[in-house]
This record gives C-alpha cells, sequence and structure tokens, in this order.
C-alpha cells in the first residue's frame, strides 16, 4: 500500500514540475494573465504535491507510544495546507484580473505554443487525476484524494484559459477590442474554480481534523447494534477518523446477570457489526450491567449476590401470609473463618433488603468452596454397587444406574454416578428424584460423605 501510494504522488511532483515551468515560459512570453494564473496555479499545486509525498510517507507509520491513534491525522493536515495555498493563488489571480480589467490593460500575444503548452497540460491533468483517483479510492486516502481533485479542476481551469486566448484571438481577427478582456475574466472563472474546490476540500479536511463523524453513521450504527441479541441499550457512540482507519468507541447495557464470557460474546458481535459499517475499524466496546426488563425475584437476588462476587444457589421464596421469605446458599472460600464468612453474609443479606424491598427474611446456608485441590484413590466396592442398584430400582423414574465411581478423599468417601430418566421429566421433577436417590443411598451406606448424580435423558443413554 505505502509502495503505490508513494509512487503515485512522486509522479505527480514529475508532473507538476513540467506543467509549471511550461505556463511559466509561455505565460511570461504571451503576457496572458490566464496562463501566468494556470501557472501559479500549477507552482502551488507542485507545493501540493510535495507536502502530499511528504505526508504518504509519514501517515502510514504504525502507531507509537505518542501517537496511539496512528499518524494518518498528518494527511488531513497536508490537504488543508494545500487548501491554504489554494486560497492564496486566488488572491493573486483576482487582484491581477481586476487590475487589468479596469486600470491597466496589458497586451496579449496568443501563440500557438500557448494552446499547446495548455493542451497537453490538459492531458497530463487528465493522466495522473486518474492515477491518483484510483489509489486514494483503493486506500481511501485524503491527502491523495485532494491531489487528484486539484488536478481534475485543472483540466477545467485549463480550458478555461484556451477559451479566452481564442477570444482574443478572434476580437484581433475581427476588430473588436472588447473581446481583449477574455483572457483576465478567464482567469476570473479560474479563480472561481480554485476557491469552489478549495471550500469542498476544507470543509472535508477540517470535519476530519476536529473528529466529526461522517454523516448518518451514528444512527445507522445504534440500529445495526441494536440488532444483537443480548443488547438491552446503547449509550456512549463516538466514531473519529485518522487517516483511512476509523476509531469507534461504543457503550452498550446489558443483563447484569449475564455472564462474563457471555458479555464478552455479545461485545464481540457487537465489533463485528460496527465493522460491516466501518471496514477494518478500531472498535472499543464497552459494556456495562443493567437491570432486565423481566427480572424474576430470583434474578434480582443473584444479581445481588454477583455484585458482591458471591455465588447463590438453592433459592426458595416462600410467600407465608403475605411476607415473602428467603432462603439460600452461599459459597465462600473454606480458608475464612467463621467469623469472617458471617460478616460477608450478613453484609448480602442486608444489601438484599435494601434493593429487594419486598422481603421480609433471609436465611442463608454457608457452604465452603473449596481453594485446594485434593488428593485421593480410586475404589471398587461391589457390594456397595449391588445395594445402590437395589435403590434406584424402587424409583419407578429411573432407567438405569452406571458409571458408578467410588473415591477416598482426605479419610470420606464420595460417590459419583450416572443415572438415566425419562426424556419428558420436568427438571424440578429431577431434582426432587436426585435428592430423594441421594438420601436413599446414604441411608443405605452411612459411610458416603458426598454423593453426586448425574442426570441424562433415555434417548441420549440409546446412542
Amino acid at each position: 500500500m505505502q509502495r503505490e501510494k508513494k509512487a503515485v504522488a512522486l509522479n505527480s511532483i514529475f508532473a507538476a514540475v513540467a506543467i509549471t515551468a511550461m505556463k511559466v515560459v509561455v505565460g511570461t512570453t504571451t503576457g496572458s494573465l490566464g496562463i501566468l494564473s494556470e501557472a501559479a496555479h500549477s507552482g502551488l499545486d507542485l507545493v501540493a504535491a510535495v507536502v502530499t509525498y511528504l505526508s504518504v510517507r509519514v501517515s502510514d507509520k504504525p502507531a507509537d507510544a505518542e501517537h496511539q491513534y496512528g499518524h494518518g491525522k498528518v494527511e488531513s493536515f497536508s490537504a488543508f495546507l494545500e487548501t491554504g495555498l489554494l486560497l492564496l493563488t486566488c488572491v493573486w489571480i483576482v487582484y491581477e484580473a481586476i487590475k487589468r480589467l479596469f486600470f491597466h490593460s496589458v497586451e496579449i500575444e496568443p501563440t500557438l505554443w500557448a494552446f499547446v503548452v495548455m493542451g497537453i497540460s490538459i492531458m497530463i491533468d487528465y493522466w495522473r487525476s486518474r492515477r491518483l483517483r484510483r489509489i486514494a479510492h483503493k486506500y481511501d486516502s485524503q491527502a491523495l484524494q485532494a491531489d487528484a481533485l486539484h488536478f481534475s479542476t485543472d483540466i477545467w481551469s485549463s480550458a478555461v484559459v484556451i477559451l479566452g486566448l481564442g477570444l482574443v484571438l478572434i476580437g484581433r481577427a475581427f476588430s473588436q477590442p472588447w473581446l481583449f478582456r477574455a483572457d483576465p475574466i478567464a482567469a476570473l472563472f479560474v479563480a472561481c474554480i480554485v476557491v469552489y474546490v478549495s471550500s469542498q476540500l476544507a470543509r472535508q479536511t477540517i470535519d476530519t481534523l476536529l473528529d466529526a463523524a461522517p454523516t448518518g453513521i451514528r444512527n445507522r450504527i445504534i440500529e445495526e447494534v441494536y440488532r444483537v441479541d443480548g443488547v438491552l441499550e446503547v449509550g456512549r457512540v463516538r466514531i473519529r477518523r485518522s487517516g483511512s482507519r476509523y476509531f469507534a468507541d461504543v457503550s452498550i447495557a446489558m443483563s447484569r446477570n449475564v455472564t462474563f464470557q457471555k458479555s464478552e460474546q455479545v461485545s464481540n458481535e457487537v465489533a463485528a457489526r460496527i465493522r460491516k459499517l466501518l471496514p477494518d475499524a478500531d472498535v472499543v466496546v464497552n459494556a456495562v450491567a443493567r437491570a432486565g426488563r423481566q427480572e424474576s425475584l430470583f434474578d434480582r437476588i443473584r444479581a445481588v449476590a454477583t455484585r458482591n462476587n458471591l455465588n447463590v444457589h438453592d433459592i426458595s421464596v416462600q410467600d407465608l401470609e403475605g411476607h415473602l421469605h428467603v432462603e439460600q446458599h452461599v459459597e465462600l472460600d473454606e480458608r475464612l473463618s467463621l467469623k469472617e464468612a458471617h460478616d460477608r453474609v450478613t453484609r448480602l443479606e442486608n444489601e438484599m433488603k435494601h434493593d429487594l424491598r419486598e422481603i421480609s427474611s433471609i436465611l442463608t446456608h454457608i457452604e465452603s468452596e473449596p481453594a485446594t485441590i485434593e488428593t485421593g484413590d480410586g475404589l471398587r466396592v461391589p457390594s456397595f454397587e449391588k445395594r445402590l442398584q437395589a435403590v434406584t430400582e424402587s424409583f419407578p423414574e429411573v432407567v438405569d444406574m452406571h458409571d458408578l465411581v467410588f473415591k477416598r478423599v482426605a479419610g470420606r468417601l464420595y460417590l459419583s454416578l450416572h443415572i438415566t430418566m425419562q426424556d419428558d421429566l420436568p427438571l424440578s421433577r429431577v431434582h426432587d428424584i436426585q435428592t430423594a436417590v441421594e438420601g436413599r443411598f446414604r441411608q443405605e451406606v452411612p459411610e458416603l460423605f458426598r454423593v453426586l448424580i448425574h442426570p441424562e435423558p433415555q434417548t441420549d443413554n440409546r446412542r
């Protein structure tokens, strides 16, 4: 990319040198203000081309510690300088044209070389404006786009100068002195063209330098982000451009019960949607937690626990004579003392009562959350397996029991197993059956410290 941009900018410099030299020579020999104004215009185009070449070399440098958004704005600054140079050209052209029209007439001697040079100038400007526009469009380069715009308008201004010289010749041939004024009038037309082009370019470059967002893009981004599943609100949307690259900063709200992993997935999807509108954009998505529109009381209880970095489970809510009573289990680091654990749970309960005013009372069962990896040994206890098999056969919903694993860990007996149940059982019933089976297992084998049952649907067991 940088090689192509530098090559086309360098070719533009060589072309500007040739055109400027030819126009200066011919404009001086003929005395044509139109050609001299074009020579001044081309001279400033040469300066602009040099500035563009230098800016292209700098703008493609990668971001560093001092320029964290890269060096792309150098191109916008280059285009801004070109605008100033063009306006200075216009001031000189208008001044000289008015002086020749009203105060000091100048004898013009149109020659064949004047027409030849202006014709060559049009062909060269057409060639380089096409090349510049193609590369500018390919790499979205504002500096090259400014150069392409300059040289495409040079075609029209050169054509106006040729028309002015032609009218001077006609005036001489038919003795019409008033046509001698066609040359300074042509120069004024050139100035008008340059002012128009400069105003368009100035607006574009100033918008970029002031970080103005492209028209309508903010609303399109908001509409696209709202289509992402899991986004509740779209807050801040900021877009800035540096060179050919856009930077987007977006704030979205998600349900406060969403997991960290899910939040990352939604944020990645939001960034992908934005890049469809702004290809290759650098997108930063800031996710904030909000209460969901349809949160249940259970969701709100979990949200308060999550806010305190705690995990609650087995939540039960009872309506006792119009008063809501909550029972819950919470896991805390097993290395905490009872006093430390109780203080944390007390703070949690107080916060829940403050946020959920409809709750009358809360009772929390404190469980230890393992913080160490324990070592143990696997066991085979055939006598236990037969007794437990008999227990599961007494439950009609249980189809079979398999993959029993006994372990001795820290002197305690652990059991894990799989049981198959009917596919259409509701989850609440599955949980009740598991609880009942665990209780019967402990009655049958009192040595059991912990039982973990993994339920499976009957169709999965057939595979």
